[in-house]
This record gives C-alpha cells, sequence and structure tokens, in this order.
C-alpha cells in the first residue's frame, strides 16, 4: 500500500535576492513516518523547514499539508492548519519567568476554549508522557537540559498534533540524554500517530529514528530514501556522511 503524504511540496524555489536557496524542489513526507532532513550549512534545510511553516514565502511551487494548499493570505486557513502542528525549536524556547506547567498552557490558552482547570490536567498529562510530572511547578531554568527539551516536547504535543518538526533536538546533549529522547520521539510518534521531520546532523540519532532521509546540496535534492539505500546510493557526498559523520 502506498504511503499517504501529509507534505507536498512541488516545484518549489526560494531566493533572498539573488541567491537561490532552494531551486526547484519536489518532495513528499509521508504520513506516520520520521523524515529526517540533512545536509551542510547553507544547504537549504531551515529555509525548507520555514518555507513548510509558511514563514517563509517561495518565489514559485507550492506546499500542501494534509492535502490543502498553504494558502499565507488565508489567515483563517492558515491558524486551523497550524494548529494541527507542533514545533520543537533547537533552543526548546520556553518562557524562563513562568513555570513548565504554565508553559505548556499556552498553546491550549491561545487555541482552545477550554477552561483553566482542564487546561492543566491536559499540561500534567502531557508531562506524564515525558516523564516530567514531577516538573510541573519548576521553572525552566531549574531543569538539566535533557529535561527543558522533554518540557518543549510536552508543549509541543499539547494539541495533539498530527505533524511535528524537531530543529536539531538532540543539540547540546550528551549520548545518553540523545538516545532517550530519540526513544521518546518515537514513542510519542506511535501513541499520537504523528508524522514527524526532523532536522538533525546527529549520526547516531539519524539511525536510531529515521525512517527515510532527505539530503539537501546547494538547495536541491540529492537524495530522497531509507538510511540503508543512503550508504549505498552511489553519491560519494552521502556515502562519505554516513561512513564518517560529517559534510565532505
Amino acid at each position: 500500500m502506498k504511503p499517504v503524504p501529509v507534505i507536498e511540496i512541488k516545484g518549489l524555489v526560494t531566493r533572498f535576492g539573488e541567491r537561490t536557496i532552494l531551486d526547484n524542489v519536489d518532495l513528499d513526507f509521508y504520513q506516520n513516518e520520521v523524515t529526517v532532513i540533512l545536509g551542510g550549512s547553507g544547504s537549504g534545510k531551515t529555509t525548507l523547514l520555514k518555507s513548510i511553516l509558511g514563514l517563509v514565502t517561495p518565489q514559485a511551487g507550492e506546499v500542501k499539508l494534509f492535502g490543502q494548499e498553504f494558502d499565507l493570505e488565508n489567515e483563517v486557513a492558515v491558524n486551523t492548519t497550524l494548529q494541527r502542528i507542533g514545533v520543537l525549536f533547537q533552543n526548546g524556547a520556553l518562557l524562563n519567568s513562568i513555570s513548565v506547567l504554565e508553559n505548556l498552557a499556552i498553546p491550549l490558552e491561545q487555541h482552545t476554549k477550554l477552561n483553566p482547570a482542564l487546561i492543566q490536567r491536559i499540561g500534567r498529562v502531557k508531562l506524564g508522557m515525558v516523564g516530567l510530572a514531577h516538573a510541573a511547578h519548576q521553572l525552566p531554568s531549574e531543569l538539566s537540559g535533557g529535561m527543558r527539551k522533554r518540557a518543549a516536547l510536552a508543549r509541543s504535543i499539547a494539541l495533539d498534533p498530527e505533524l511535528l518538526f524537531c530543529d536539531e533536538p538532540s543539540a547540546g546533549l550528551d549520548p545518553i540524554t540523545s538516545a532517550a529522547l530519540d526513544e521518546l520521539i518515537l514513542t510519542l510518534r506511535d501513541q499520537l500517530q504523528m508524522s514527524i521531520v526532523v532536522v538533525t546532523h546527529e549520526l547516531a540519532s539519524i539511525h536510531r529514528i529515521a525512517d527515510r532521509i532527505v539530503f539537501l546540496d546547494e538547495g536541491k535534492i540529492l537524495f530522497h530514501g531509507s538510511v540503508p539505500e543512503a550508504k549505498k546510493c552511489g553519491l560519494e557526498v552521502v556515502e562519505n556522511f554516513f561512513k564518517v559523520g560529517t559534510f565532505s
């Protein structure tokens, strides 16, 4: 059975001034899969992510989310679509002046009409899912790096998103904490039936979580497929990355 695409990108071209960042990109991301975006500095990874989220307006092409074109001119449609999406930012982006539970309440307060008591209950459930039920009333600054990442992950799934974006989730974490976070991401993927897009260059993490990888080079899709396929794809830059873990 052919997998169902949750993101469809056709002929995407993005330029900043005279510089082309994404050059005629065609790409699908599939339901209930983890897709890892790879590429060296300046390859277009961040721009691709921002283009999917509507944070960058392309010069050509289209992006469809959940089968519908992401029309940036239709504010109601954009807000409805964004409520089906969660984002785990690289630095967590938690507000340090309020508790972890209060951080989790923000998306629920902004996008639902639930009463405060129910919002707190949902927040505690989400914290329990990431193993942080005990940290509800702590400030983010009181948590370790791994705990902050898990708290940010809990906030990113507060609205039960169908699609989750993770920007360098393992950045700054030790190998053991990174492995535990990867396992948590996979567990949540299965529990919530999410599709997940991850930007990372951590080789061990890629082996643990990736169903597919997208390898970008100078704004073009150099490779799209599984990790085993990437290792024998015949493209030197891709194969070298999986041998040594760095971009040539």
